[in-house]
């Protein structure tokens, strides 16, 4: 739901109704994730996508129908791959897309999830999207690490769901979570899709050169809070790194120590060490490959990695440690540019991420689309 949650606050802050239709459950090759939303207003206009553009005319019909009659539905949307162009999910994949209508009066909460989005606190919520008991449907809970707003149908499923969408946003994972009608965690009816808003994962590019700027735009493309560190003042300037977040003028090490102390880093972190001066990024990987991140990945030629994996081995790092480093960093693809630099990096992140291979799929077979590795 994040892609439609401005244009749905702004029609709910109106007094609006619309239908809204998301993602909240996938199946073999499907083409987005769960927790992709589509928006249909009461004007007709739309927002947002459950398929890429497949079922999206289905979706349309059932959130224009929720807007009428303020029914939910969950329909499931896939077809074999012998006749996928029948249907329309012409991926062969399996979508499960919960339809409802929201209103100021149907989710009051909104406003309070919305708040906690824009200030990158962590919020997940939770509706039940499958039960025996009608009157279950549709019945949220808005769960912070620290409290929860609303209440499902009983004191069992409130705190079985709880916990379990705090261990989901913990994760940054969106899931459908199957209990028995009452929360029973060993049964099955009921079933709760939790939508995790967490902050954003962060980007820590290290050395303030031509290419961390490149790897500044893309990481804010893909969606990163994207840090610049160096320690040279002269370098590190917000004029020089525009689609930065935030540029930071301290030695690496010791600001990626700090931000871990602090809580900040976490294993969606993302870390490039770009400075390729021993001076630099060898206290720095010291720290990062202590780190449960991500991912760490250094530039520099195949002698600067070996120089730099013998200077890491002689400061007690482990051999399972070097081994998270990624280096030289990205993957082959003849890049020579900075932008084409940062396209390899960016690329061997989401390869790991995702446990592809960074092969060209035109010679592959097999599944497209993977689970995190």
């Amino acid at each position: 739901m994040h892609d439609v949650l401005d244009e749905l606050y702004r029609r709910w802050s109106a007094g609006e109704r619309v239908g809204l239709g998301t993602v909240v459950a996938t199946f073999r090759s499907a083409p987005r994730e769960p927790g992709s939303a589509m928006l249909v207003a009461t004007d007709g206009e739309v927002s947002g996508s459950v398929s890429g553009g497949c079922v999206e005319g289905a979706v349309y019909e059932l959130a224009t129908q929720a807007i009428e009659d303020g029914l939910p539905v969950l329909q499931r949307y896939g077809v074999s791959d012998d006749d996928a162009f029948a249907v329309g999910l012409t991926c062969g994949g399996i979508l499960d897309v919960y339809v409802e209508a929201i209103d100021q009066q149907s989710f009051p909460e909104l406003a309070d999830v919305v708040e906690s989005v824009r200030e990158k606190r962590p919020v997940a919520v939770a509706r039940v999207v499958a039960h025996p008991d009608p009157a279950w449907l549709g019945r949220r809970l808005v769960v912070w690490p620290d409290k929860v707003v609303g209440a499902l149908g009983s004191p069992r499923a409130d705190d079985a769901i709880t916990d379990d969408a705090r261990g989901l946003l913990a994760t940054g994972r969106s899931a459908t979570l199957h209990y028995g009608p009452d929360g029973q965690r060993r049964g099955e009816g009921m079933s709760v899709f939790v939508n995790s808003f967490e902050p954003p994962p962060r980007m820590l590019v290290f050395g303030a050169i031509d290419f961390a700027s490149a790897m500044a735009g893309l990481g804010n493309y893909l969606g990163y809070q994207v840090t610049v560190c160096d320690a040279r003042a002269v370098f590190a300037t917000a004029s020089r790194f525009p689609q930065a977040d935030e540029v930071i003028v301290d030695w690496p090490h010791r600001y990626l120590a700090a931000e871990a102390e602090a809580g900040r880093v976490d294993g969606r972190t993302v870390v490039a060490v770009l400075t390729h001066d021993p001076k630099f990024d060898v206290p720095l990987l010291d720290v990062a490959l202590r780190l449960d991140l991500g991912y760490v990945g250094a530039m520099g030629s195949r002698r600067t990695h070996h120089d730099r994996l013998a200077r890491l081995r002689e400061a007690g790092l482990t051999e399972d440690q070097l081994a998270q480093l990624a280096s030289p960093i990205g993957l082959d693809l003849g890049a020579r540019t900075p932008q084409e630099t940062a396209v390899s990096i960016a690329a061997e992140m989401i390869a790991l991420r995702w446990g592809g291979r960074g092969s060209r799929l035109t010679v592959g077979s097999g599944r497209i689309h993977r689970e995190p590795a």
